[in-house]
This record gives structure tokens, sequence and C-alpha cells, in this order.
């Protein structure tokens, strides 16, 4: 095949699989997807093996997957909340395990976490496995040196529609009880591929499942599972990154959600993936995932060194 011709194939694969990225952020300042990566020392890390998060009564026994970074000194360290997607009924944290690397050689301490899956369990089930895994991280936090002001939830799909209606809830939320509270709460949330307003779904499969009814019977619980309906001023920052043409969920879901956010006065940004769906997005994510890390850093005032 000719030079040119090569080059050519070339070209258009690089554009279909990276495609282009454009961001917007509330704060008003500039975004560019050609920034370039910030360039951060590795830290090491090791791997703990699988263990239980959830008490003896809970429902269902679930795990966490830990990864430490061994950084030295003292000094406590951010952790994140990973959540995994497959629709709240299906899929396992092995899907999350290189951003759990990603974040812990970034010096977080990382729960790689399980959830109960519907249609056996239903909504709020899933939020409250969420809301004892924050508890479990606060009762380990001088262990594993956890700053617990500064967990946040990382999350794609149906695990960034989990952490995002976590960093929803607030005191006066009845979503808060029996198992929020002041463990609960997350400093920053990205979120991938995010489901934020169920009730733009029509009655499809999987939502119904988690909800247990449609939207003509239960439709205050879908306004309670929909993260964009339960934003406040208090809402921790939110970094969103979706593919543009998701047609599992629509773009609008992600441009809804932050225009709900930058309404409330709540930092965010939004990194749009051009010609990428909904799985592409996740298997392509390098580039949104760098620009997230960014994001942290910046408003949680991580400088790491090591």
């Amino acid at each position: 095949m000719p030079t040119r011709r090569l080059l050519g194939l070339a070209l258009c694969l690089s554009l279909l699989v990276g495609g282009c990225a454009s961001h917007r952020s509330t704060d008003g300042r500039p975004a560019l997807a050609d920034d370039g990566p910030r360039h951060v020392e590795a830290a090491p890390f090791r791997r703990l093996s699988p263990r239980p998060y959830t008490p003896p009564d809970w429902p269902e026994a679930l795990e966490a997957r830990v990864y430490l970074p061994e950084t030295p000194g003292t000094a406590r360290r951010p952790a994140a909340l990973l959540v995994h997607g497959g629709g709240w009924q299906g899929r396992g944290p092995e899907d999350m395990a290189a951003i759990a690397e990603r974040l812990v050689r970034r010096g977080y301490v990382v729960a790689n976490v399980a959830y109960r899956f519907a249609p056996e369990h239903r909504f709020p089930a899933q939020l409250h496995d969420l809301q004892a895994a924050m508890a479990w991280l606060h009762e380990r936090a001088d262990a594993w040196r956890i700053d617990t002001g500064r967990i946040v939830g990382v999350g794609y799909s149906s695990g960034a529609h989990l952490v995002s209606l976590l960093a929803t809830q607030g005191p006066e939320s009845p979503l808060d009880r029996p198992h929020g509270g002041d463990t609960a709460r997350l400093a920053a949330v990205v979120a991938g591929g995010l489901p934020s307003d169920l009730l733009k779904f029509d009655d499809g499969r999987l939502v119904v499942a988690f909800i247990g009814g449609t939207r003509a019977e239960k439709p205050e619980a879908y306004a309670l599972a929909s993260p964009a309906r339960q934003v406040s001023p208090d809402t921790p920052p939110h970094f969103l990154f979706h593919g543009a043409s998701d047609a599992l969920v629509p773009v609008d879901h992600a441009t809804d959600m932050y225009a709900r956010l930058a309404a409330a006065g709540v930092p965010a940004e939004l990194y749009l993936q051009r010609l990428r769906g909904h799985l592409t997005a996740f298997l392509t994510r390098d580039d949104a995932l760098e620009a997230a890390l960014a994001f942290l850093d910046e408003h949680l005032a991580i400088r790491p060194r090591w």
C-alpha cells in the first residue's frame, strides 16, 4: 500500500478512535483539550486482598479492592471511592482496575467497590452500599492515612450515577438517612457517561428494574434517584466526561447536569468526547481522565511530591 495511503488511513483511525474533545468550565477559565498532561511522578503502591466493607448485618456481604500508595511520611492522603457501571445489575470492580491504578499512582488511597444489583435489590439499596463504604473508609482513616475531607467519588455509567447521587445528598435529603450523614460526604466527583436524570428515559428495562416501576408508577422515586434534580449550592465540584455520540445515555444528560451545577454556583467542568459513544468513551478515556485528575488537583489542593 502506498505510503501516502497508509498515512491517510492512520490519520482516519486516529480521528475515529481518539476523536477530539472540548471543555467547558463554570469558573470561566479556558480549558483547552490540547493543554497536554501534567507530569506527576508515580507513587509506588500495594494492592490489598479484597475485603468486606459492609457491616455483618448487611443484606449482602460486599467487598472492596483497596490500593494503598506507599508514600513516605505521616501526611494524610486523598482517597477515591471507585464505582463500576453495568446498568445497576452487572459487571464488577475489575472494570475500574486500570483507573484504580492510575489514581493510586497519583497518591490516592483507592477503594474499588462492589454493590448490590437490581432487580433483586432496588433503589436506594445501591446508594446505601456506597454510604456504608464511606463510613468504612472513615473508620480506617488513621490506619491508611486518609484525609477524610478529601474523599472523591469516581464512576462510569451507572457507577457515575451512584457517586453523583451520593454527592448530591445533604442533611435535609430523605436519602441521607439511615446510612448517610457526615461520613458520606464527598469532596469532588468524576462522572463519565452519567445518567443524570432518570425521568429522561422512556421506561427502559434497566431503569424500571432499578427503580422497581415505571415513571408513571413511581415519579417521586425517579426524581429522588436523579442527581441533576438534587443539585444544590452544597454539591461538591463535578468533572463530567461524556461521549458526544452516546446513544445509550444521550449527551444532554451531561450538558443539563453541567447547566444545573453552573446555576447553583458549583465548580464543574464538562469534557465532551467527540465521535464517541457510551462504550468507546470509557475505553478511550485517557485524555478525559488526565483532565479529571488536573481538576481534582485544583479543587482538592493536591500537590503530590514523592
